[in-house]
């Protein structure tokens, strides 16, 4: 199977956009997710009007390669007439229906039966259920519900507190962002709800100590769970949650002995193992699901964005054997669930899209070809003299850019040298995303390495434009 993907047109003639009369509707309008709308109404919004395999067009014609996948989720690129068409075909036959009222449709039993059969077995944990949702937000939300409601059952309702990480990410609900770490999310809202503490974040370049190997690194950042679990009382901890690799926080990815070390503790004080996998899920990083690559055995795990290429919104949790059992056998009514749990049309679609990535190879291809290919070209980015750190795992990677990489000296806070860069990019046809001084990519999984050659070509160039700039500004 091909993974180029020219498609022809869905319709006959492109739309002419007029790009001004759209800005101005949008900054009368339109409120964005996590944007100064103020500030974004003076420079006026890109304006993007169509997609094709790695690339996205503006209204002003401008193509732009997506090394982001949209918002990590259009993993098997734009223009999937494939996708479109089960869409159009499960609207005319059920567009809806509610999963509530003891009722249930074709395309959400499919789907549940296929996520548990390609979630990997690991030593006593099997995954046997599925919880529908819209998003990884309302994902993480049930989550929270989930596993207070399990240690109810089991008659433990004092087991309440779930222990996340401080940056990490787990959607922007207000149980979603209380279970993450972000403190600009926290400042807006009361957050954290009470019950959900944090520790450290496993960032070697940040948290590391002088001389300290990574190894050691790993295993002293997941042992502050173990000091987080006594300091609360072990009876009193109901779960911890951690992103496999830290996506919206900067591409973290921790040491090999952080997780088999978190294993053992969550194993030892018997509390729940949360994998949001919202981002690392169905590719990424060459599996279908990161927990097993990773080297730990989850009881709930939190998917999204990917299980349809981002072409329609759904969400869920899959229940392992551990939880489901209680839940069922013991809990009674959950009293939790959506409107759109189970919606007939996203999941006829996650089916299209997983059987796509199946016939193709896209996980094989990630893991034995394309994602051992991005690390060699990423790594070589240290090469830079903006470039302090460069890492990748599958097909994710992040940098990060550093004033002086030889004294380990940063750029000031007010510098702002990422969305700098993050300019530059947009104006030389790449989309890569600025976190704090940080620049990550999660590129379409349908790449090769010609699109991955193409795409570090632009990397470098933008790389270039930025250490020009701050040169020219006195930043470094």
């Amino acid at each position: 199977m091909t993974l180029r993907n020219t498609p022809e047109p869905l319709v006959s003639e492109r739309r002419q956009i007029d790009t001004q009369t759209i800005q101005a509707l949008d900054s009368a309008h339109y409120m964005h997710p996590f944007t100064d709308t103020q500030a974004l109404a003076k420079r006026g919004a890109r304006v993007i009007t169509r997609g094709e395999g790695i690339y996205v067009w503006d209204s002003e014609g401008k193509k732009i390669l997506d090394a982001m996948s949209g918002l990590w989720c259009v993993n098997i690129g734009y223009g999937r007439q494939e996708l479109a068409q089960a869409a159009y075909l499960q609207m005319m036959e059920l567009p809806y229906y509610n999963s509530f009222f003891n009722t249930t449709n074709v395309p959400a039993v499919k789907l549940a039966t296929k996520l548990c059969e390609l979630a990997p077995t690991v030593g006593d944990r099997s995954f046997t259920h599925v919880f529908f949702s819209s998003s990884g937000s309302e994902s993480n939300d049930t989550n929270i519900r989930m596993v207070r409601h399990y240690w109810a059952s089991l008659g433990h309702p004092e087991r309440k507190v779930i222990i996340g990480r401080k940056n990490g990410y787990h959607g922007s609900t207000i149980g979603g962002a209380s279970l993450g770490g972000m403190q600009g999310m926290h400042d807006q809202g009361d957050l954290p709800i009470p019950g959900i503490v944090h520790i450290d974040q496993p960032y070697f370049l940040e948290n590391a100590l002088q001389g300290e190997s990574e190894h050691d690194f790993g295993l002293r950042m997941a042992r502050q769970l173990e000091t987080k679990i006594l300091e609360l009382g072990a009876d009193k901890v109901a779960a911890f949650i951690g992103e496999p690799i830290q996506g919206a926080g900067g591409v973290i990815i921790p040491p090999t002995s952080y997780w088999p070390e978190i294993q053992r503790i969550v194993d030892a004080y018997g509390i729940l193992l949360i994998s949001d996998e919202v981002i690392c899920a169905f590719g990424r990083l060459g599996a279908w699901f990161a927990y097993e690559k990773m080297g730990y055995k989850p009881d709930l795990i939190t998917f999204a964005k990917g299980v349809t290429s981002g072409y329609i919104p759904l969400g869920g949790v899959m229940v392992g054997n551990r939880v489901s059992k209680v839940l069922i056998e013991q809990g009674g009514d959950f009293n939790h669930g959506y409107t759109y749990s189970g919606h007939p049309v996203a999941c006829q679609v996650a089916l299209a899209t997983l059987d796509w990535m199946e016939r193709a190879q896209i996980v094989e291809r990630v893991r034995d070809d394309t994602g051992p290919y991005l690390a060699e070209k990423f790594a070589a980015l240290k090469d830079h003299p903006l470039v302090g750190d460069a890492r990748s795992l599958g097909l994710t990677a992040g940098l990060m850019l550093m004033k002086n990489k030889f004294t380990g000296a940063t750029f000031p806070p007010d510098v702002g040298v990422g969305m700098a860069c993050r300019a530059h990019c947009f104006n030389n046809g790449l989309v890569m995303r600025a976190v704090g001084d940080r620049m990550i990519i999660a590129p379409p999984l349908v790449m090769t390495r010609a699109d991955i050659d193409d795409m570090m070509r632009l990397i470098v160039r933008c790389l270039d434009l930025t250490l020009t700039e701050a040169r020219q500004k006195g930043w470094c």
